[in-house]
């Protein structure tokens, strides 16, 4: 026995010592409160901004607010944690933040207004002066569009699923609600959801993936004039098809990765475009397992991919980070930020930094509390053997 705990301490401190190895800091002590559905992203002085939702619950607690916290670029702590967003009486949840081609600042999230996930309203704001202790807001805006072919292409793909859904009651009620609801104006419009960074195309069209957990599956609203004016793409359906997250290949072709909501095998889910967002093809499973949570893909500066993902089909106390060097054919490097026997570390975010390191920050469940947790590591520790 002693000789065993000799090896595994002398394995732990080989890993602890791999350059490039992973440094873990939790954003706040881990507490009671619900912390949920971190985003982190850098900022061009080079500090990093990671947002989340706080509350003594999730759509049914009417206190939960978005908070968000800033860690220097020079180092140190991540600063005490602030409120960024709340609208009093109503849950405000599932923040994203990015900046775009001009330096400005977005926060991206969803008002809960009637206690339910597909009663909620999509909010944005912009800010150019962000480098004090809080953002100041030039544009505060609902974030409204109109789907494109939503009947058409939801009634279709619904009916293509069918025989998929069969003999499971839930997915089959699940179907029977999107088809009851594709015709419905107000249902295709409202209930739409942030959960993954926006992307910023090279022609400066901004791609927000969104995804609706009463039609169960997701949509891309974009715009073409920094968010004056919105459109939605046709829906990207498959049976449990959400929180899609966007990567860009050579070719300028995007896919979309989705958390996997429908009914074994549970797979990531995936979808391509050729028209820069506003059609979709057939979504299909990859061979990378999900148990029903968010996952976060991005382009890396060296034209390789990144994914971080519970790899699992069941659970979440397996956090992987993986790497691709064929656009997503193959994912040949896989490192573990988190690989424990219980608790859940989910709903990753993922950027790279201008000094090419990554970043992670996501939600940790433990006997301990709740809290965001952040990681920087190298994308050669992912790689090293």
């Amino acid at each position: 026995m002693l000789r065993r705990l000799t090896f595994l301490a002398f394995v732990t401190g080989l890993f602890a010592q791999q350059p490039g190895a992973p440094v873990k800091e939790d954003i706040f002590v881990p507490e009671k409160w619900h912390n949920h559905s971190s985003m982190v992203t850098e900022l061009p002085n080079g500090d990093l901004v990671a947002v989340w939702y706080h509350g003594s619950g999730e759509r049914t607690a009417d206190d939960v607010i978005v908070e968000f916290s800033r860690k220097p670029r020079t180092g140190g702590p991540w600063t005490a944690r602030q409120t960024i967003a709340d609208t009093p009486g109503f849950p405000d949840c599932n923040p994203t933040v990015f900046v775009d081609s001009k330096q400005r600042l977005w926060l991206l999230w969803p008002i809960i207004v009637a206690n339910e996930w597909h009663t909620s309203l999509m909010q944005y704001k912009i800010s150019s002066d962000y480098n004090g202790a809080m953002p100041r807001w030039e544009v505060s805006e609902p974030l409204l569009f109109k789907p494109k072919n939503f009947a058409d292409k939801s009634l279709a793909a619904i009916k293509e699923m069918r025989p998929m859904a069969e003999g499971n009651a839930r997915f089959t009620k699940a179907l029977d609600e999107a088809e009851k609801h594709a015709k419905d104006k107000y249902f295709s419009r409202m209930g739409w959801m942030t959960r993954a960074h926006p992307v910023e195309l090279p022609s400066g069209r901004i791609l927000v993936p969104l995804y609706s957990d009463g039609y169960s599956y997701s949509i891309i609203a974009y715009t073409d004039d920094g968010g004056r004016t919105w459109s939605g793409s046709e829906p990207i359906v498959g049976v449990g098809s959400i929180q899609p997250s966007i990567v860009r290949r050579r070719d300028g072709s995007l896919v979309a990765y989705m958390r996997d909501n429908g009914p074994p095998p549970k797979r990531i889910m995936m979808s391509e475009s050729t028209d820069n967002g506003v059609t979709w093809s057939k979504v299909v499973d990859t061979p990378l397992p999900n148990p029903g949570s968010g996952a976060e893909a991005i382009n890396l500066k060296d034209g390789r991919w990144a994914l971080i993902y519970n790899d699992l089909e069941k659970g979440r106390n397996s956090l992987a980070i993986s790497i691709s060097d064929d656009e997503g054919k193959t994912w040949k490097w896989t490192r573990h930020l988190e690989k424990e026997e219980s608790g859940s570390f989910h709903y990753p975010s993922l950027i790279q930094t201008r000094d090419g390191k990554l970043h992670s920050t996501y939600s940790t469940f433990t006997s301990a509390g709740k809290t965001i947790r952040h990681a920087a590591f190298d994308v050669d520790w992912v790689t090293a053997k």
